[in-house]
């Protein structure tokens, strides 16, 4: 067990809150597994599966594969038994796990914020189509997601990933999950800092590094320099957010403890101005803390967000400061946040003289196929690569403006529009019960099915409502942080049958007003009857609405006979 904490020879002693009740933290001597998760991360540091992978499972099968890997350890490197088809919702939480098990995988690869060659989307189609029956999608964590995955053909994925500069390490488990990163680091006219390299230098030192391999649970990493805040920063364990000092300039202000699922919790703002160069040395304090102090009793319990609300923010500077950092932070006030996040589509200049395009796929859902025509058109067309996003898109960087048109009408021929309409714009899902053990209810379909017939009852919104799609509590999607956040549930229909449908969240949002969102008392809808359910309350809004008023602010001040959809008033 490592223990990195700074310790110099007179540190002033920093007195640590202890709970009630032994939380397993290891910083406070509770170093004995207090589950089964930790029990199997002391039996083996889930870091040493790869040679398993790479020299036995590979050569000898599914069949081959210990339990304690193929449930745990394989998380490590961005792999996850699917869901086995025709296992319907209500039985996700009635069998155990290997009942739910397929003998295929999910993979999920990296990005980390990286501007991806045409060679490397190139690459990532190319595996989808070889190995993954063409599925790859885009997640809101800057990753490209596949499905059925062969264990005997993960290393020659893993070779591939690897010629382009990608990989698949620590995309899942108890780990330095994909970070996120601007998608238009470096270009954007309007950006406060570039912070790639931090990134760069956070993945090389920490990525892989049985230092920090073993924390209580997921921890999730965003940083940007832009000043739309475009990587939810809210609703990360660790966000570095770029802000300027009158003296010094620009720099990075810290906000720790996000975190949605079925207890959400907004990120609590440091307050501080760190330099460029400190990043990656901050970001160990923060996470070594979470591996220290973090709490590994309960799993529902395990995330960092606990840990913060209980300490409050100020002790949490104070131990990282004394005994993570050894010295003191520059303290700024935070930045101001933007109204809503931008998601860059459509075409905007860079501070080159160039331009970025933003595309969006619908709900994700891409395929190899996809990926590698658009490597074609990168290729073609001169760009200098692609970023994906937080919001399942993808912004394509260096585009000369003699091709932007051009390029534009090759990308709507294959599926990828700069123009979107807004509803398709402002949909995300997650993987949902085609391949989530989790799941409970389909997403990505329902999505894609949701935003065609949208575009066709309302075909010229002149607002942004975002529609989050989620199969589980899970909240993969952010679920609570959106105009409409819907959470999959089986519910009884009006002849009384049990069928999927969603719990709805109204107006959640990031940003300036940042919210989870209003539930109503027993309010459920049946995934056949959403598109009348949405069509209806956004009616409302439409008509009711003042000039100006976004839909989240409308809906917390809307009756709630408006929201329910029980009421529909006529349009203006």
């Amino acid at each position: 067990m490592p223990d990195l904490r700074f310790k110099p020879e007179r540190a002033k002693f920093t007195e640590i809150p202890r709970p009630k009740r032994a939380e397993g933290q290891w910083a406070l001597g509770y170093t004995e597994p207090l589950n089964k998760n930790e029990q199997s991360k002391k039996d083996d540091d889930p870091l040493n599966v790869l040679d398993r992978i790479l020299y036995t499972y590979s050569k000898r099968g599914f069949d081959s594969i210990d339990p304690a890997d193929l449930r745990g350890r394989f998380r490590w490197m961005g792999l996850y038994t699917q869901r086995k088809p025709g296992i319907d919702g209500g039985r996700t939480g009635a069998l155990e796990e290997e009942e739910l098990d397929d003998r295929y995988f999910m993979m999920r690869v990296r990005s980390d914020g990286k501007l991806l060659s045409p060679a490397a989307v190139r690459a990532l189609g190319q595996i989808g189509v070889d190995f993954a029956r063409d599925t790859a999608d885009v997640t809101d964590r800057e990753n490209i997601q596949y499905h059925w995955i062969e264990i005997e053909n993960v290393p020659e994925i893993w070779e591939r990933l690897e010629a382009v500069g990608l990989h698949s390490l620590e995309a899942c488990g108890d780990s330095p999950r994909p970070f996120l990163g601007s998608p238009v680091a470096g270009v954007a006219k309007d950006e406060i800092i570039d912070g790639t390299t931090a990134l760069e230098e956070i993945e090389r030192r920490f990525i892989g590094n049985k230092d920090f391999s073993n924390f209580p649970r997921k921890f999730k990493t965003a940083l940007t320099g832009h000043p739309s805040h475009d990587v939810s920063p809210e609703t990360n364990d660790v966000s570095f957010v770029g802000t300027v000092h009158p003296e010094h300039g620009p720099g990075f202000d810290v906000w720790v403890g996000g975190g949605l699922s079925t207890n959400p919790m907004l990120a609590q703002k440091l307050g501080v101005w760190i330099p460029l160069d400190e990043v990656p040395d901050v970001w160990s304090g923060v996470a070594g803390i979470f591996r220290d102090y973090g709490y590994r009793r309960l799993r529902s319990r395990a995330r960092l967000k606990f840990l913060v609300a209980d300490w409050g923010v100020e002790k949490f500077r104070e131990v990282l400061e004394n005994e993570y950092l050894g010295k003191k932070l520059e303290t700024l006030a935070s930045p101001e946040s933007p109204v809503g996040h931008r998601d860059h589509i459509g075409v905007h200049e860079q501070k080159d003289g160039n331009f970025y395009v933003g595309v969006a796929p619908t709900a994700g859902r891409v395929s190899g196929t996809l990926l590698v025509q658009l490597a074609d058109l990168l290729d073609e067309y001169g760009v200098a690569g692609a970023r994906l996003t937080p919001y399942q898109k993808i912004v394509l960087i260096g585009v000369a403006g003699d091709v932007v048109d051009a390029l534009l009408d090759r990308l709507d021929e294959i599926g990828l529009s700069a123009r979107p309409s807004a509803w398709r714009r402002n949909t995300m899902a997650c993987t949902g019960i085609e391949f989530c053990k989790l799941a409970i209810v389909d997403t990505k379909n329902r999505a894609r099915d949701l935003v065609d017939e949208l575009e066709k009852r309302f075909p010229d919104l002149d607002t942004p409502i975002t529609i989050n799609v989620n199969g589980c509590p899970n909240a993969c999607a952010r679920t609570q942080v959106a105009d409409f956040g819907l959470k999959g549930q089986l519910v009884v229909d009006e002849n009384g049958e049990q069928v999927e449908g969603f719990q709805v969240h109204l107006g959640g949002a990031i940003g300036l007003r940042a919210n989870f969102g209003r539930k109503l008392r027993a309010h459920k809808v049946t995934s056949k009857g959403l598109d009348d359910y949405i069509s209806t309350v956004v009616g409302n809004y439409l008509a009711d609405r003042t000039e100006g008023e976004a839909f989240d602010a409308w809906v917390h001040r809307a009756d709630e006979d408006l929201l329910r959809g029980e009421k529909a008033l006529e349009s203006v």
